[in-house]
């Protein structure tokens, strides 16, 4: 019986079409991973922003636009990294991300969180207590971003968007991302310190400068904006001071045992005595003085009221306190309605035109010295 023999099939050839096709798709997909993840110059993520960028406040931009990440916290880099300071430390810092920003042409990558450091978060400076020995302070130690600053307002001079939505968008292809699914968001932006602008190497220098000082209080959120207004409102014609006491006065015993400090003339200066003698000159007697400080003490101010009438922020609890949340938040009302007054008196001077309640510089020399408490003429 004849067994039929099985015949192979031999495998056809490969057009040349098929084969120039499937090169220029591996071409394709290729260059497609390497405009999502750019290893060149400032190691930058490029990835479509057109679904959380509104188009209308769109600066004319492509489909894919290049970040700057800062980190995953305000004020690091820096030498913060590890610590958790004051707002206006980290202001200095987002001001000056902001800053490379903008020289950059890239859109800011705004951390989600920002640290509140507990020194600043004690609920005494807005609900005044007869307890001296107070400590009571609000629970947060950090708090979401667009509740101290309105993201849409900064938005429109410096394009940026929250963290989250960055991580969260950035989903797929994965194979093109496997860089940042290993180490998520770090080495995207690197300067190793050679900044710019001279403020994010030294506070203290304000030579070079692409947004002002008051950019940032400026940009409070719309409900901290609004409550700042209604208490404007019923403030009416007022000036203000700002009293900056607390943790800045600390002292420390020298190796005779005799007490100094970095302000020598601070704590004299923001005494309620020396504070009349100060601003005669510039607030006339019977004017409304709003007075925003950290200070603890109740009734510490209250030598003031016999020539004008006293406001502080505690006196207007019901608006603040269903908003009110930490003391960054406060800060940033306050800072409102201190920049609304006729008359504005600071702490220190800043600038050659401000008026401010001490001569001592708000950047000192390191000089530890021993305190003045007199002051010829008051």
């Amino acid at each position: 019986m004849a067994i039929p023999k099985t015949s192979k099939i031999k495998p056809k050839s490969r057009s040349p079409i098929f084969l120039l096709t499937v090169a220029i798709t591996s071409i394709a997909i290729l260059y497609l991973c390497s405009s999502l993840i750019s290893t060149t110059g400032s190691n930058t993520l490029q990835i479509p922003i057109s679904r959380f960028i509104d188009k209308t406040k769109s600066l004319h931009r492509t489909d894919t636009e290049k970040f700057l990440y800062w980190g995953n916290r305000i004020d690091c880099p820096g030498k913060h990294c590890e610590s958790c300071e004051g707002l206006g430390h980290q202001e200095s810092s987002l001001r000056c991300a902001l800053e490379e920003a903008i020289f950059l042409h890239r859109t800011f990558v705004m951390p989600s969180r920002m640290c509140i450091n507990p020194i600043h978060n004690n609920k005494g400076i807005l609900h005044h207590s007869d307890n001296v020995s107070s400590q009571e302070r609000w629970a947060a130690s950090s708090c979401a971003m667009d509740t101290l600053y309105d993201l849409d307002l900064i938005s429109n001079t410096v394009p940026e968007l929250l963290d989250l939505i960055l991580k969260k968008e950035i989903t797929t292809p994965r194979f093109c991302l496997s860089i940042e699914l290993q180490i998520p968001f770090h080495g995207i932006i690197n300067h190793n310190n050679q900044f710019r602008f001279m403020e994010c190497k030294d506070r203290k220098n304000h030579t070079s400068l692409l947004l002002p000082h008051s950019f940032l209080p400026s940009m409070a959120s719309k409900r901290l904006r609004d409550a700042a207004h209604e208490i404007m409102t019923l403030l009416g014609d007022y000036d203000a001071i700002h009293v900056r006491r607390g943790d800045i006065l600390k002292t420390r015993k020298d190796r005779f045992g005799v007490e100094r400090t970095l302000h020598p003339n601070l704590d004299r200066d923001t005494r309620p005595q020396f504070i009349l003698c100060r601003i005669t000159k510039w607030v006339p007697p019977g004017r409304m003085l709003f007075i925003a400080s950290n200070e603890k003490t109740p009734n510490f101010f209250s030598p003031l009221s016999v020539r004008y009438k006293i406001a502080y922020s505690s006196n207007y609890s019901k608006i603040l306190d269903p908003i009110v949340e930490n003391n960054y938040q406060l800060f940033m009302i306050e800072r409102l309605i201190l920049a609304g007054a006729k008359t504005y008196i600071k702490t220190y001077k800043e600038t050659d035109s401000d008026l401010s309640l001490t001569d001592d510089p708000k950047k000192n020399t390191k000089t530890w010295q021993i305190p003045v408490y007199t002051k010829e003429g008051c």
